[in-house]
């Protein structure tokens, strides 16, 4: 039964005031974007970002819908609710579906751990567990109770970050399924940050400025007053470097320099090259997948090693806390679905469509959607049939009447058309 417009707006709850959510706040504005990720550790500093953002990008190109299956678990449609809306078309005000699922994966790679808060809800969740979420947010985890956690998360309607107390069986908790590769203390990651961070201070020393150095007097520096003499031609040196144009200062011919800033040869590279390769191996991804030349065999490993067990944290975890046990039995779940031909190169499309359509798999108008063409208005081409074969209309065939006898020979049927009159 529909909800009545009065009814929806009297049951609406929203979980930063527990009020109907349309209700509008005095807000100050901001010149950055406030309920942008912010990574913490100095993760935005280090070239592993790059890595971890291209992860989140093909999770998020994964559509996540919330559907409806059938009695054998197969996929019968989309169910035209607002938590579909919210995984397909805007989770909040701010974000799109894929955005915030984008969000959300690079939190859960900083954090190592997400929570994924309803904002907006038909109903009370404390109260009852038959709610709809209207939006959602990914939220970052500060402390842990028995049944509750505090979260972070943006609230719209102030324009600022809040620190609020939620059940956890109304937040979807979804922990870094590569928590042991990225998060741990000695992971490979975080060794491989701390390997990059000494590289960049040591490449801080060696160009700082500094000359660095060694003067060497024809006399023995032993007394005060020869330190003192000492100290006077190194200041001398110093201002004359400081006051000349170009760099250049004079010594006397019995005095000797040698410079000391030469790069200084260290395994750090060696250390960051082997525990990049490491963490790559470990995250099952290439050097050609970040840059695009992979294969579709390497592609198809990347998705089945990596991406696919992000993708099932996320479904199983909205699946648990965001559906009801009524509407699961119901049918009803998250789904996730691949576009099997992005990978699929143009010289061997036009060969898969003859075989999906020659197959009965596919209808023509739906291969060239896939192609970016528009539909056909045959209606040949909505229909699952082979077009290399003869389908000639169906010829009507005697049939069996009430006590199971055929009709008797020069019997015409009122309905057959006989032909033309004579």
């Amino acid at each position: 039964m529909e909800i009545s417009i009065r009814s929806r707006i009297k049951s609406a709850w929203n979980a930063f005031f527990n009020q109907d959510p349309s209700t509008s706040y005095n807000t100050n504005g901001s010149y950055y974007r406030p309920d942008r990720i912010k990574l913490s550790r100095g993760n935005e500093r280090s070239i592993v970002t790059s890595v971890l953002n291209r992860i989140a990008l093909d999770v998020a190109t994964i559509d996540i819908k919330h559907c409806k299956t059938n009695d054998e678990g197969r996929f019968k449609e989309e169910v035209p609710s607002h938590l579909n809306d919210c995984l397909t078309l805007e989770a909040n005000l701010d974000q799109t579906s894929r955005a915030f699922i984008q969000d959300v994966v690079m939190s859960m790679f900083d954090d190592g751990c997400v929570a994924i808060v309803p904002v907006d809800t038909t109903t009370n969740p404390s109260i009852s567990g038959a709610f709809d979420v209207v939006t959602m947010r990914a939220g970052k985890i500060i402390e842990w109770y028995p049944s509750q956690v505090k979260v972070s998360v943006y609230n719209e309607a102030k324009g600022y970050r809040e620190d609020i107390i939620l059940p956890k069986k109304t937040v979807g908790i979804i922990e870094n399924p590569l928590y042991a590769v990225m998060n741990e203390p000695n992971s490979t990651l975080q060794r491989l940050m701390r390997k990059l961070a000494l590289l960049d201070f040591v490449d801080e020393q060696t160009s700082s400025g500094k000359l660095d150095l060694i003067i060497q007097l024809p006399y023995v520096i032993k007394s005060e007053a020869r330190r003192n003499q000492a100290n006077e031609r190194r200041a001398e040196i110093e201002r004359q470097l400081a006051g000349s144009k170009y760099g250049i200062a004079y010594t006397d011919g019995t005095e000797k320099i040698t410079q000391l800033n030469r790069p200084v040869e260290n395994n750090l590279m060696k250390q960051v090259e082997y525990l990049t390769s490491m963490l790559y191996g470990q995250l099952g991804i290439t050097q050609d997948i970040l840059n695009g030349t992979a294969k579709e065999e390497v592609m198809l490993n990347y998705y089945a090693r990596t991406i696919e067990p992000i993708v099932s944290a996320i479904t199983d975890e909205l699946k648990r806390k965001f559906l009801t046990k009524t509407a699961r039995t119901q049918g009803q779940t998250i789904l996730a679905f691949r576009d099997p031909f992005t990978l699929v190169p143009i010289s061997n499309l036009a060969e898969l469509a003859d075989k999906f359509t020659r197959n009965e798999i596919m209808t023509s108008n739906e291969i060239r959607q896939i192609v970016g063409i528009k539909p056909s208005n045959d209606p040949k081409a909505d229909q699952l049939i082979n077009s290399n074969l003869n389908h000639p209309e169906k010829e009507s065939v005697p049939t069996q009447n009430a006590i199971g006898q055929y009709p008797p020979e020069g019997y015409v049927d009122g309905n057959q058309d006989t032909g033309p009159e004579n």
